[in-house]
C-alpha cells in the first residue's frame, strides 16, 4: 500500500534534517575550538621553554623565606626593556636598561601596582658598590645586578623578572593589531632601527609596534616621569587587548612574536598561575611613578629621587606584598602629584 505524506510530516521531516546539521556543525566547531585551544597550549608552553632563563644562583629572592606560588601568593615582577639592536652594537647582557617597570600583584584583591623607574635614577648598585644611574646596573652585572637594585631600592623581594627587547615590543603590539593610546602631543621620533622617522599627532588613536615604541621612548618635550606614564598607559593598552575577547585569534601570532627576543625566570605553569589575573577581565591597576629633582651638581645628569616620596612609594609596595599590614587601599598618592620636571636629554 503506497504511503502518502501530509504537510505536518513533511515539516517535521525538514526540522529534524536542519537539527541534524547544526548539531554536526556545532560539534565540528567544539572540535576545532578545542583542537586549537590544545594548540595554543602546546605552542605556548614551547614559547615559554625558549623563554625560561634562570638566573645562575639564584633560586628565590634573599628576602624570601620560600619561593612563591602565584596562585597563592602576593608576587612581584620587574619588567627589564632593553635595546640590544645592531645599531647600538651591544649585547642582552651588556646594554643598559632603557625602561625599568616594576610590578605587584596581590592574589586576594586581584589588584596591581605599576610602578615606572626613571632611567637615570642616582641609586645605590650593590653590584659596583656605589650609587650611578640605575640603568647602568644592567650593563655592568646584567639581570641579577638590575635585580639586585631594585630590591636594594625598594626593600622589597623581586620574585620574576621579564626582560623584552624592542624587537618583541614591536611584534606583540603588531600581533594584538595595534594598541588604542593618547598620544599626549605631536611627535616625531626615529624608530627603532634609528633610519626612519615616526611622525605621530596628538590624540586618541590606534598605534602599530613601531608607533607605540616611539610613543614609549620619547621625552624630548618632557621628563623621563612623563616617559614613564606613558609606558604605564601603553602596557595597560596591551593588557587590555590581550584580556579582550577578540583577541584570542591572535595569540597563535603573540607567541610567535614573543620568539628569543624576551627572557623570563616563570615556568609555564607560572605564566599560567599569573594568567588568572585576567580571568575575570582587567585587573585593577594603580600607577606609581617617583618624584624627585634634576641634578646636574655631579658632573654628568642624574635624577635624585626625592626621599619623601620613596619612603611613602616602598610603604605602598610592601604593604601590597603583604610584607607590612595595609592599613587602607593606597592607590598611589602620588601617582598624579609630580613635581614639573625640566626638559632633559641624557648623554647616555
Amino acid at each position: 500500500m503506497k504511503r502518502t505524506f501530509g504537510k505536518k510530516e513533511k515539516g517535521s521531516s525538514k526540522l529534524s534534517l536542519f537539527l541534524k546539521i547544526t548539531l554536526i556543525l556545532a560539534t565540528s566547531l567544539l572540535i576545532c575550538a578545542t583542537t586549537y585551544a590544545v594548540y595554543l597550549t602546546k605552542k605556548a608552553e614551547q614559547a615559554a621553554n625558549n623563554a625560561y632563563e634562570k638566573i645562575e644562583n639564584r633560586d628565590i629572592s634573599d628576602k624570601r623565606e620560600a619561593k612563591v606560588e602565584p596562585l597563592n601568593d602576593n608576587i612581584s615582577i620587574l619588567f627589564i626593556g632593553i635595546d640590544d639592536s645592531e645599531k647600538r652594537g651591544q649585547g642582552a647582557d651588556t646594554s643598559r636598561s632603557d625602561a625599568l617597570m616594576l610590578a605587584t600583584l596581590n592574589n586576594k584583591t586581584k589588584t596591581v601596582k605599576l610602578l615606572s623607574i626613571p632611567r637615570d635614577s642616582y641609586v645605590y648598585i650593590p653590584y659596583s658598590g656605589y650609587k650611578d644611574r640605575i640603568n647602568h646596573a644592567h650593563s655592568r652585572g646584567g639581570t641579577l645586578a638590575t635585580i639586585e637594585t631594585v630590591e636594594e631600592l625598594f626593600d622589597i623581594p623581586v620574585d620574576y623578572y621579564v626582560r623584552m627587547n624592542f624587537n618583541a615590543f614591536i611584534d606583540v603590539v603588531d600581533a594584538l593589531g595595534g594598541v588604542e593610546v593618547e598620544v599626549p602631543y605631536d611627535i616625531v621620533e626615529q624608530n627603532e632601527s634609528d633610519q626612519k622617522t615616526i611622525s605621530l599627532k596628538a590624540g586618541l588613536q590606534e598605534l602599530n609596534g613601531s608607533e607605540a615604541l616611539a610613543l614609549a621612548r620619547t621625552r624630548k618635550k618632557d621628563s623621563d616621569i612623563e616617559r614613564g606614564k606613558r609606558q604605564q598607559e601603553i602596557i595597560k593598552a596591551i593588557t587590555a587587548k590581550v584580556a579582550s575577547f577578540s583577541s584570542i585569534s591572535k595569540y597563535d601570532d603573540v607567541l610567535e612574536a614573543v620568539g628569543d627576543n624576551m627572557k623570563t625566570d616563570m615556568t609555564f605553569d607560572e605564566m599560567k598561575s599569573i594568567f588568572s589575573y585576567l580571568s575575570q577581565g582587567v585587573p585593577r591597576i594603580d600607577s606609581l611613578t617617583l618624584t624627585g629633582d634634576d641634578d646636574w651638581s655631579a658632573g654628568p645628569y642624574y635624577y635624585k629621587l626625592d626621599e619623601e616620596a620613596l619612603e611613602e612609594t616602598k610603604h605602598i609596595l610592601q604593604s601590597h606584598l603583604g610584607i607590612l599590614p595595609d592599613s587602607s587601599d593606597v592607590s598611589g598618592t602620588r601617582s598624579n602629584d609630580h613635581t614639573e620636571q625640566t626638559q632633559v636629554e641624557s648623554k647616555y
